[in-house]
């Protein structure tokens, strides 16, 4: 009876009804301002959060990254070490083109005679279209000849060509076997050489050994299956290993 004596008299109290409405109003507002801060502060704990996980990615990818940069600073420091040098190196280079083609063109005088003029020519023509070609195209020229005389060490080789001068120049048919046997027969069979390297001259070869010398004629061009040959060779192996066999 007390409280609804009260209640009938603050609903009575005008005075009273506008401070219960206030405080109802600023308990909403209160309310609402705790809200707020309550999203916000969610907000900056899911803005720190991302900001943690920016903070890994990058860690790894910088970890990633290093070795990459490092190679690439390696990588630069290696160019900027052969530009410098690069001045020093176009100067030297038509020194060291002379020296090989030189080397080159000995080499094929001090060798077995066999092609030796078209081997000669390949050498000089080195020269005379020095003026004609880059430095770079010259240099490729030096290679692919150097490539071709150590390829001959390599190979079985049959040709028919010519053996003298003048008069006594005849036909005979060559079989080279790379750099260790260089032989002729002529086209009856009846007569065959070895070239011998240290006496620089022909030794005549045996009945069998000019045997030989058909079967390998035949292997060379394809006529026979390869099999064991017993010729003499015409240079010392030591030689010819040195000279790229």
């Amino acid at each position: 009876m007390l409280w609804l004596g009260l209640a009938a008299s603050a609903s009575a109290d005008p005075e009273l009804q506008q401070e219960t409405r206030e405080a109802q109003r600023s308990q909403a507002e209160l309310q609402a301002s705790i809200d707020a801060a309550d999203d916000e502060a969610r907000a900056m704990l899911e803005e720190l959060r991302e900001l943690e996980r920016a903070e890994r990615r990058l860690a790894r990818e910088n970890a990633e990254l290093a070795p990459r940069l490092e190679r690439q600073a390696a990588m630069l420091d290696r160019r900027e070490a052969a530009l410098d040098t690069l001045a020093e190196t176009r100067e030297a280079l038509p020194v060291l083109q002379e020296r090989l083609i030189e080397r080159l063109e000995q080499w094929v005088d001090d060798d077995m005679p066999f092609l030796r003029e078209e081997r000669q020519a390949r050498v000089a023509s080195l020269r005379s279209q020095a003026d004609e070609l880059t430095s770079a195209e010259r240099w490729e020229r030096i290679v692919a000849a150097w490539r071709t005389e150590l390829d001959y060490g390599r190979e079985v080789d049959a040709w028919r060509g010519y053996l003298g001068e003048g008069d006594s120049r005849r036909e005979v048919d060559y079989l080279r076997l790379g750099r260790v046997g260089f032989y002729y027969l002529t086209p009856d069979g009846r007569a065959g050489r070895v070239w011998q390297a240290d006496t620089g001259s022909w030794a005549p070869l045996d009945e069998a050994q000019r045997r030989d010398v058909r079967n390998g004629l035949r292997i060379a061009r394809d006529r026979r299956a390869p099999e064991l040959l017993e010729l003499p060779i015409s240079q010392p192996l030591e030689r010819t290993e040195e000279g790229g066999a």
